[in-house]
């Protein structure tokens, strides 16, 4: 077990259910939040703070396979390690509270990861569809493109920046990025890097619109293209 700073009862209290997924599945104020899986935001054991509690698992052709079995030390550790890196260089993500690595066999771990919950936040296709008005879509779209220009000025690529990735703050003034367990880091302000993260949001709005019905137009997109590759003088205030 690793917990932030006064976080340590909190957690080990939590653990008593066995996995701090077992626990934030029992909990009985529990709200699910769904991705690749389920993911449960709970309150910590007192005086702990609200949390997301996830359970690694592979993604990919190989998740079938592998599933939640990671070889040690699993991605929890370098999921910590980015996040901390994300934040010095000025990239809004959740501040991650604690994770535990559990054995899995001889060979093999398990772990869950526990993230600061942001109250009030939306993921991105959820604040677009509770957002008719396209003036406001477009400061959301502009939020979300300032996230982007901050991950390529730290030289952060993150592979799997799909929509649910995206987190919106209860205003809609600040958009996190989530899952950073892959993400690698290049030089700052790395051309390809930015393109890369730019080119797969971009399909996955895409996608989420063909495949899960996302309100969200072509126009729409290149118009975050736009704002995210924009000279400053050229963006919009958002």
């Amino acid at each position: 077990m690793v917990a932030a700073h006064g976080a340590g009862e909190p957690v080990r209290e939590a653990l008593r259910a066995g996995t701090l997924y077992a626990f934030a599945q029992r909990h009985p104020d529990a709200r699910i939040l769904v991705g690749r899986a389920p993911a449960y935001a709970v309150p910590l054991p007192a005086p702990g703070p609200r949390v997301v509690v996830r359970h690694s698992r592979h993604g990919g052709v190989l998740a079938p396979l592998t599933g939640d079995r990671f070889l040690p030390p699993t991605r929890a550790p370098a999921e910590l390690d980015a996040a901390l890196r994300l934040a010095r260089a000025g990239v809004p993500t959740p501040e991650l509270v604690a994770y535990a690595v559990y054995r899995a066999g001889p060979l093999f771990r398990r772990a869950d990861v526990a993230t600061r919950e942001v109250e009030g936040a939306r993921d991105l296709p959820a604040a677009l569809a509770e957002t008719p008005d396209a003036a406001e879509r477009r400061r959301l779209l502009a939020v979300t493109a300032r996230l982007l220009r901050q991950l390529g000025a730290a030289g952060a690529r993150h592979p799997d920046l799909n929509v649910k990735n995206v987190l919106l703050d209860a205003g809609g003034r600040t958009a996190l990025v989530i899952d950073v367990d892959r993400v690698t880091f290049h030089a700052p302000h790395h051309p390809r890097v930015a393109a890369a993260n730019l080119a797969r949001l971009a399909h996955s709005l895409r996608a989420s619109r063909e495949r899960l019905g996302l309100a969200v137009s072509d126009d729409e997109i290149r118009w975050l293209e736009a704002q995210a590759t924009a000279p400053v003088a050229e963006r919009e205030v958002a």
